[in-house]
């Protein structure tokens, strides 16, 4: 008797795989762009994780006997000028990608976010100081900027991370720095202030995590201008050098085959750039959808 379900009795609880798929076939409904953002960065992630793994050869190993190899069996993405396997150099960038995006945001972060913070509470001058210098910042195209620096710090990847996050992090201060300005007349923060909490409880506690969600919005789209920036300081020769398996550098090395006719040397990383760069920025426009309902209702 003790094995027969009672009438009426419960249903057993779904697993939590059944739970998690069905959420992510709810984000999935929600926004298409999301979840083809991710699964194109869900993609590149794995080849980072894995290239030593996937990468058929070693992505700096030359051969000259196979110089310049068009794509074919054995060689899916053709040799390029040193005898180096395109396609071992195409995954390895993957890591370089990740390597530069994800501390950039993090750098860009760690300093944007305490300065929209504190400048849209405190308003006055140190607002206006801190807004204007940001501005004048943005009267100079970040790609010159970032050229002239890198160029003159030295054209290693500690300076590329380090130059881009602190030419991003104003993006990030002016996107908290809104959402603080908007907040601090909410009836939450008047009642914490009336309550007797102190400055620092009432922005770390109640305002910073509603702040936040703008700026965790623009961490993917912050993500593939970093990509694309420095894939185009190596294009210019003040980013990462070769033969390190960067994809703007492996496009400026093939640019001067491609009167030849070896095609394969930049159109294979151009490929992975762009598809990478379109990624972030579909993954960016789905967070933001899900993440700020005003965006959300209009674009509905």
């Amino acid at each position: 008797m003790s094995d027969l379900a009672l009438p009426g009795a419960a249903a057993a609880a779904p697993s939590w795989p059944s739970r998690a798929a069905a959420r992510l076939a709810g984000i999935s409904r929600r926004s298409p762009t999301l979840a083809i953002g991710a699964a194109i960065i869900l993609g590149f992630a794995v080849l980072a994780l894995f290239a030593t793994w996937i990468a058929p050869e070693n992505p700096v190993a030359s051969n000259p006997a196979r110089v310049l190899q068009p794509p074919g069996p054995g060689i899916w993405f053709g040799t390029d000028g040193n005898g180096m396997d395109v396609l071992s150099r195409v995954i390895h960038g993957s890591l370089y990608a990740f390597g530069i995006a994800i501390p950039v945001v993090i750098v860009a972060l760690l300093l944007g976010v305490p300065v929209g913070l504190w400048t849209g509470w405190s308003g006055g001058w140190p607002d206006e100081i801190v807004m204007r210098g940001s501005d004048a910042l943005r009267v100079f195209p970040s790609i010159i900027l970032a050229l002239a620096v890198v160029a003159a710090a030295g054209p290693s990847l500690l300076n590329v991370v380090l130059v881009l996050g602190l030419l991003d992090a104003p993006i990030f201060a002016r996107v908290v720095r809104a959402e603080v300005l908007a907040l601090r007349g909410g009836t939450f923060v008047e009642a914490a202030v009336a309550a007797g909490n102190p400055t620092r409880r009432i922005l770390f506690r109640h305002i910073l995590p509603n702040a936040l969600r703008g700026a965790m919005a623009q961490t993917a789209v912050r993500a593939a201008w970093a990509v694309r920036i420095s894939a185009t300081l190596a294009f210019l020769g003040v980013g990462i050098q070769p033969p390190t398996p960067e994809w703007g550098a492996m496009i400026r090395q093939g640019a001067e085959y491609m009167v030849t006719g070896e095609w394969w040397v930049a159109v294979f990383p151009g490929a992975a750039l762009i598809l990478m760069v379109l990624g972030l920025n579909m993954l960016g426009d789905g967070l933001a959808d899900l993440l700020d309902p005003r965006r959300k209702a209009a674009t509905r």
